[in-house]
């Protein structure tokens, strides 16, 4: 439960209203409140002010504080001195929200980046030349409905073929899939039905049959591309999304026929040689493709992409790489039989028994029998006949494996059984469920190529895609460039990281975006005066052990940190299902000889293939104990590396409430828009289930620095909420209390009262940087927890409402960038990537909003991906640079390593607290239990069962570190 706590600012700064803070507005000065569907509070909380002049409004244009213009030079930031200042008039009041989703405008670029040096980088856009045509487009109505994009494709190919040359005027259209045809110029009617016959075999045992439909093609509007232009050229600002969804058809037509498409990919096994990822599953090449408008024009993004294909074996041999091939000699076990099920319902098979006649079918289930037993009635009379003697009267058919069950193809209201033997995979099913850790790594290693091989593949499917020849590209009037666009870019400079002073190397200055710990100590270390270790792995002796734990207490002493040389306890050994008992166990027995005193923290050494036993420490010690934990896998223990010691210490530094490092313009008061006046940093980010899981809750997580200056402590919160809701539920929340009548609470709100408490300061501005946000849903995303933010702040004060910048922070996108000539090592890492730092914001970014891709890791292996940044709400008034020089420099900052990453700490720290929050669900919580409960759809977040409580000694750490 959330205290409300007083947030009236400390002695040493102006109250609100008093000479500095936030200015106390008039209900003639407020603005209307941000419209969503949750409640407003009352209208005195939630008051703002309007900007002040100079003060650029979102959306909005014009120049920068103090007269800059673009850009703004780098090197003079807007600072105090000392930690007691007075909010600058600029961020006294703040920016009004915006009245409605239609009339939301996300921030206009204020200027481009100066800061860094300059280069060149290739990307992976190919420029396309809008059509002078007129698109015009039409409404298919296909009689009887179809469901399958692939047989509605077929009767329009087929209906084009037929009549493309009469009744279409020698048009060729562009076809959905669904119920939208385009076409480049208008077609001779307004309106027609034609009749269309075409082959089908559906693969439920009825045989072919010559099926007849109606489609009805009738005139539906006229895609207007001059909005299209318009808005590339800046001079509107909404995209005008339908035309781009025709260019977008229209370049995907002819791929949709050569090509396996999976969502906006396209895969075939002649693009690179299928490699096998075990279990029956092999890895197809493909490419992502995807026209975007940038400030160049409009680009057609091209990438690389691999995904899984059910490989098309013999079912037998499918059945043999699964269970092994000694298992297939005798009958299948119970539970070999429904591991063979789960593997192949829904797969599609061909026959292979009569000659050509390669029927089709989905497999629906399997048999409990074995086919020897198996007997079915072969007329109205029910004389029975066994499945053997059918195949061998019928077709001739000898079966090898009778001990094996049947497939049951088809309906299932009428049986019909197949021999296993008697089948193979069809070729180019994807396979949808979860791969294991096995076929993961076979994937990473097809994906991962080095950078010049990335360019050269993505060159190689553009001159195969052969745009230039592409039938509809030319009848739409597109044309496709097949050169990379190169790209002017900056390289940011890395920054100065502070240590202790204790140690002989106090500041650092990393190199290629990596450091090491060699002569540095932390430079806040944390105290270990109590803690114990569990030994769940076999293959460890306890002499081991204690060697190991004694050289990582030995690391964590040079690292900077007190600890313990001798834990509370002898090292305890526990088998891996004992783990409970194991735990608390260890936990009371230290606690009694400790008499009164906490256990700290608790090691933990476990099998290198612990299944559930992880997250099952993880849980007990978080949401029971209240413990903090590190675990250890066992290869580690015997290899007692130091580099593996020096990291671990590093976690279990941050874990115990200590610092590692912090950016030295952070210590020394020269941050811009984050020095000058208390700044809490969120990052925020919701994780779902994975493909299959139909009912498990998403989990969302947020974290906010708990220290100013230094940025760099996050604590962390987790929730559930509905399955696949993206929407974070719990930023701000109000609930009935008998006793107390309305409660207000949530995510938001709690960490601003801890970042208070933990720094006696109330935040005056707010940078939310929030990960894992879809184009399609920046504009729900921005009116949803922009409001929750405004509340949760007006609920701790009235008038309290710190102005916030709001970041998405996407990697799941497609742009790459190369060094422009391969040959030059100084613009390179050593994997070949460009270099840490690189900086994008002109030409493939988009045309007028602020956004821009930095890449702020070195790369390991593979082709780096950059982060893309987009701030859709800016009320501090950042300028480009200031905007990438924080988001490259907290980079540097990360807890776990001494590496830049490539997303930026809070976001990171984010993704990390949500991963870990699935382990608190209930072992029937993340099956199949969900299901009634989450049948409310995202509308029933009131269905979700929560999350057990981390418990507040927990919580208050990087706990999720």
């Amino acid at each position: 439960m959330l205290e409300v706590l007083d947030m009236a600012p400390p002695r040493h700064q102006p109250a609100a209203g008093k000479g500095g803070g936030h200015g106390h507005v008039g209900p003639a000065a407020r603005k209307q409140p941000l419209q969503s569907s949750v409640a407003q509070p009352k209208a005195e909380a939630a008051a703002v002010a309007p900007p002040p002049e100079g003060v650029k409004k979102c959306g909005g244009g014009g120049r920068r504080r103090g007269g800059r213009g673009r850009g703004g030079r780098a090197g003079e930031p807007r600072v105090a001195p000392t930690p007691a200042v007075t909010p600058p008039a600029a961020v006294r009041a703040v920016v009004g929200p915006p009245v409605a989703s239609k009339g939301l405008s996300f921030c206009r670029r204020p200027g481009f980046g100066t800061v860094g040096a300059r280069c060149v980088v290739k990307a992976n856009h190919f420029l396309a030349e809008l059509p002078d045509k007129d698109l015009t487009q039409y409404d298919v109505k296909i009689t009887p409905e179809v469901s399958s994009r692939s047989v509605n494709r077929a009767i329009i190919a087929e209906l084009v073929r037929l009549y493309r040359e009469s009744d279409l005027g020698m048009r060729l259209p562009a076809y959905d899939g669904r119920k939208n045809l385009y076409t480049a110029g208008p077609l001779p009617f307004d309106a027609r039905e034609f009749v269309v016959r075409l082959t089908d075999d559906d693969g439920t045992g009825v045989s072919p049959r010559e099926r007849e439909y109606r489609v009805t093609i009738k005139f539906a509007a006229r895609a207007d591309l001059h909005h299209l232009r318009q808005f590339i050229a800046g001079r509107q600002a909404d995209a005008p999304q339908e035309a781009l969804q025709v260019l977008d058809i229209v370049l995907r037509e002819l791929a949709n026929h050569r090509y396996v498409s999976v969502g906006r990919s396209f895969y075939s096994p002649d693009i690179r040689k299928p490699q096998r990822l075990g279990d029956g599953l092999q890895s197809w090449c493909g490419f992502y493709q995807s026209i975007r408008p940038t400030q160049m024009g409009l680009s057609l993004n091209i990438d690389m992409s691999s995904t899984a294909f059910i490989e098309p074996l013999p079912v037998i041999e499918f059945v043999a790489q699964i269970l092994g091939k000694d298992a297939i000699s005798r009958p299948l076990s119970d539970a070999n039989r429904i591991k063979i099920k789960k593997a192949l319902r829904g797969v599609k098979v061909e026959v292979t028994h009569r000659g050509n006649v390669r029927r089709k079918y989905r497999i629906s289930g399997l048999t409990t029998q074995p086919t020897h037993e198996l007997i079915f009635p072969i007329d109205d009379q029910m004389n029975m006949k066994s499945v053997v003697e059918y195949f061998k009267e019928m077709y001739g058919f000898t079966i090898q494996h009778p001990h094996l069950p049947c497939l049951q193809v088809g309906n299932q209201k009428k049986a019909n059984y197949l021999p296993m033997e008697a089948c193979k995979i069809v070729e180019g099913q994807r396979y949808t469920k979860r791969l294991n850790e096995k076929q993961i790594t076979s994937l990473l290693k097809v994906t991962c190529r080095r950078p010049r091989e990335q360019e050269m593949d993505i060159l190689q499917t553009v001159h195969q895609n052969g745009y230039e020849q592409d039938p509809y590209a030319k009848e739409f009037g597109i044309n496709i460039s097949e050169k990379l666009t190169s790209v002017e870019a900056r390289v940011l400079p890395a920054p100065w990281l502070k240590y202790h002073d204790a140690g002989k190397e106090k500041e650092c200055l990393p190199q290629v975006g990596q450091w090491n710990m060699v002569n540095k100590k932390v430079i806040n270390g944390g105290k270990v005066n109590h803690w114990a270790c569990i030994n769940f792995s076999r293959s460890v002796q306890e002499t081991t052990a204690r060697g190991f734990c004694q050289e990582l207490a030995q690391m964590c002493q040079i690292s900077g940190m007190e600890f313990n040389s001798e834990p509370v306890i002898p090292i305890y050994s526990a088998r891996p299902d004992q783990v409970v008992k194991a735990l608390k166990h260890v936990y009371n027995i230290a606690l009694n000889k400790l008499k009164g005193k906490e256990l700290e923290l608790l090691l933990a050494i476990l099998p290198d293939n612990n299944g559930p036993l992880y997250g099952d420490i993880k849980r007990i010690c978080e949401t029971d104990l209240g413990l903090i934990s590190q675990c250890c896998l066992t290869k580690h223990v015997f290899k007692i590396s130091k580099q593996y010691l020096a990291n671990v210490s590093l976690k279990i530094n941050v874990k115990m409430g200590g610092r590692n490092t912090v950016l030295l313009d952070a210590i020394s008061w020269r941050i811009p828009l984050v020095s000058d006046i208390p700044t809490i940093i969120f990052g925020a980010d919701v994780t779902h289930p994975e493909t299959g899981e139909d009912s498990s809750p998403s989990i969302a997580a947020v974290v906010a620095s708990q220290d100013w200056p230094e940025v760099t402590k996050y604590a962390g919160l987790v929730c559930a909420q509905a399955h696949r809701q993206e929407l974070i539920q719990d930023l701000y929340k109000t609930w009935h209390d008998p006793q107390r009548g309305t409660v207000t609470g949530g995510m938001v709100r709690e960490l601003l009262i801890s970042f208070r408490k933990a720094t006696g300061q109330k935040p005056l501005r707010i940078i939310f940087y929030r990960d894992g946000v879809s184009e399609g849903q920046f504009y729900q995303v921005l009116l949803y927890e922009l409001d929750a933010i405004r509340k949760a702040c007006a609920s701790l004060e009235p008038n309290y409402q710190p102005p916030v910048t709001f970041v998405v922070v996407q990697k799941r996108h497609h742009t790459r960038l190369f060094a422009n000539n391969h040959k030059d090592r100084s613009s390179m890492d050593k994997s070949g990537n460009i270099l840490p730092g690189t900086v994008v914001d002109s030409k493939i970014c988009h045309p007028t909003e602020f956004d821009f891709y930095l890449c702020s890791h070195a790369g390991i292996q593979g082709t780096s991906r950059p982060a893309h940044y987009h701030v859709l709400w800016d009320e501090n008034n950042f300028t480009a640079d200031e905007m990438q020089t924080l988001t490259n420099n907290l980079c540097y900052t990360y807890a776990r390593c001494t590496r830049s990453v490539s997303v930026v700490p809070p976001a990171y720290y984010a993704h990390l607290a949500a991963f870990r929050a699935r382990f608190y669900m209930e072992p029937e919580m993340s099956e199949n239990q969900m299901t009634s409960k989450s049948s409310a759809g995202t509308n029933g977040a009131s269905s979700v069962k929560p999350l057990p409580a981390v418990k507040e000694k927990v919580k208050r750490v990087m706990f999720y570190c």
